[in-house]
């Protein structure tokens, strides 16, 4: 079938889009549990709450963003399926989602990703297309399929639908009854961290978000810091899920929040996820672990504070465990 492209949905994500969206979502995603350690309070010289998305469904905060996307569409854009591009987490949340509506799914995915995430898209329904592993690449795949299909571009940060899901793991984070003096979340495209900033605003202005990259694609590090945004740079970390290039409404809504970037090393991030899986019992990515790398790395400035940290995955390869966890320069 050859239809057109379904219009882009609105480019506003705001707080009442978002308290809408944990309305839409709630028959479907896991209300997660906010995890403690007083071994981990005592490593890092505050007092941490780990909101546990690696416990989400699909095993990533990344549902609740495709579940709002899905679930916001009308009977009739949604018969025509939805298409994406993702290395892994955000491909298999939107095919869950789509599984959940009954509608068909469509997953651009770049050489390289990562083999476990590639299967769990595969085992939840979607249709899969290969393509080199450039932005660009996979970009115009997206647009082939849905000029092929009709289906609805469902973006993985910059869709507001996306956004305003992803914000609803803050708003279940500060709405528990603790409050947080700071807010850790990690950052690629963009969604979640844009969200949390929203919801953040809203519910608890007095908590400080920041947002945790790594040293080996800091991109929205050098964004913040030159006030426009940095697009040209080659990713080299071990935190595939944060490969991707911050989005432009993403960038805009942490300056216009005013959001700190802090920076860990892969070395960093691994000795994290080391503490998170012996001491936490915690099975998460290592772009959940940066996270708590970078609060490690910056005792001095989370010292005796009440910090929120999303652990926003734990969809690890198996195979590659021994790889991960070898020692690094």
């Amino acid at each position: 079938m050859n239809a057109a492209p379904s219009p882009a949905p609105d480019p506003v994500a705001d707080f009442a889009a978002v308290l809408a969206a944990a309305a839409r979502i709630a028959p479907h995603a896991h209300a997660t549990p906010v995890l403690r350690s007083r071994t981990l309070d005592a490593l890092a010289g505050c007092e941490l709450h780990f909101k546990a998305e690696h416990l989400q469904r699909a095993g990533a905060f990344k549902f609740r963003g495709a579940c709002n996307a899905v679930w916001s569409m009308t009977e009739a854009e949604a018969a025509r399926g939805v298409v994406t591009h993702s290395s892994g987490n955000h491909g298999a949340a939107l095919a869950l989602a789509a599984r959940t509506r009954g509608i068909a799914c469509h997953v651009v995915v770049p050489e390289g990703a990562v083999a476990a995430k590639l299967a769990a898209i595969s085992a939840y329904g979607a249709t899969l297309h290969g393509c080199a592993a450039t932005i660009a690449a996979r970009e115009a795949m997206c647009a082939d399929v849905q000029r092929q299909t009709g289906a609805a571009l469902v973006h993985p940060y910059t869709d507001p639908r996306v956004i305003a899901g992803q914000g609803t793991a803050a708003l279940e984070l500060l709405a528990g009854g603790t409050a947080l003096d700071a807010l850790v979340v990690p950052v690629g495209g963009g969604g979640l961290a844009g969200g949390t900033a929203i919801a953040c605003a809203a519910v608890s202005p007095a908590t400080r978000l920041f947002v945790a990259e790594p040293s080996g694609a800091a991109e929205t590090f050098a964004s913040l810091q030159a006030g426009t945004r940095v697009t040209d740079f080659v990713p080299d970390t071990i935190c595939d899920g944060l490969r991707g290039t911050l989005g432009e409404p993403n960038f805009s809504l942490l300056r216009a929040h005013h959001v700190e970037a802090l920076l860990a090393e892969d070395a960093a991030t691994v000795a994290a996820l080391r503490l998170l899986w012996q001491r936490g019992k915690q099975l998460v990515e290592p772009s959940s672990a940066l996270a708590l790398a970078v609060v490690l790395g910056h005792r001095e400035r989370f010292a005796g504070q009440r910090v929120g940290i999303i652990l926003s995955g734990g969809n690890v390869d198996l195979d590659a465990l021994s790889a991960l966890l070898a020692p690094r320069p």
